[in-house]
């Protein structure tokens, strides 16, 4: 498999014990290349490691920062394998590929398979990894780098957001944690209700 725009490369894998949790195609793909990050950040794979935090997939499927713990429809057996530009995340459940809107707390369907998921990535990046968003980005001269994320203001969530947005760069675990905060707000909140975001620092 061949990925345009490699700007990570994961290290040999350091975690072991968490192979076994991973679907047998994960397994395959990590002992080729132990996670990645590929189309100059659109696409973050994660590995089996324990450093980085932020590549690492036993961070994203135990403890409190889990996805399981962070939102209602992820399961604990799911496998968080990687993310898009904004930290939308792709889940194996089982052999199948679903997308979590992070806002919303729901899963989607995207691909029957690791391999269907592949393909798809390659046959229409843009629309997958919403890779237009960072060309905006990066038409301002800035570029992302490595264990970083796009965060959009205001939220896509928001209505007026299809008009535009700004954006920056944030740290993965800034950017989660954001989403997953959102979301925990958002629970139950009807269509159409105003909503007021106060920013902390």
């Amino acid at each position: 498999m061949d990925l345009p725009g490699l700007t990570y490369r994961g290290a040999a894998i350091d975690d072991v014990d968490i192979i076994d949790r991973l679907p047998m195609d994960l397994q395959q793909l990590l002992a080729q290349r132990n996670g990645f990050v590929a189309f100059r950040g659109g696409l973050h794979v994660r590995g089996a490691c324990t450093t980085p935090a932020w590549h690492s997939l036993r961070a994203v499927m135990e403890g409190p920062e889990s996805f399981a713990e962070r939102y209602r429809v992820v399961k604990r057996g799911d496998v968080p394998f990687a993310q898009n530009v904004f930290g939308d995340q792709f889940i194996l459940r089982g052999n199948a590929v679903q997308r979590l809107d992070a806002y919303a707390d729901t899963l989607a369907p995207i691909a029957a398979d690791l391999t269907g998921f592949f393909a798809l990535v390659q046959q229409d990046p843009i629309e997958t990894l919403a890779l237009g968003h960072l060309a905006q980005f990066e038409g301002s001269g800035e570029t992302l780098r490595p264990g970083e994320l796009l965060m959009e203001w205001p939220p896509f969530v928001v209505e007026g957001s299809e008009k535009g947005v700004t954006l920056r760069r944030i740290p993965v675990a800034d950017r989660l944690e954001f989403l997953a905060d959102i979301a925990r707000q958002l629970r139950g909140v009807a269509d159409g209700t105003k909503v007021e975001f106060k920013i902390e620092s």
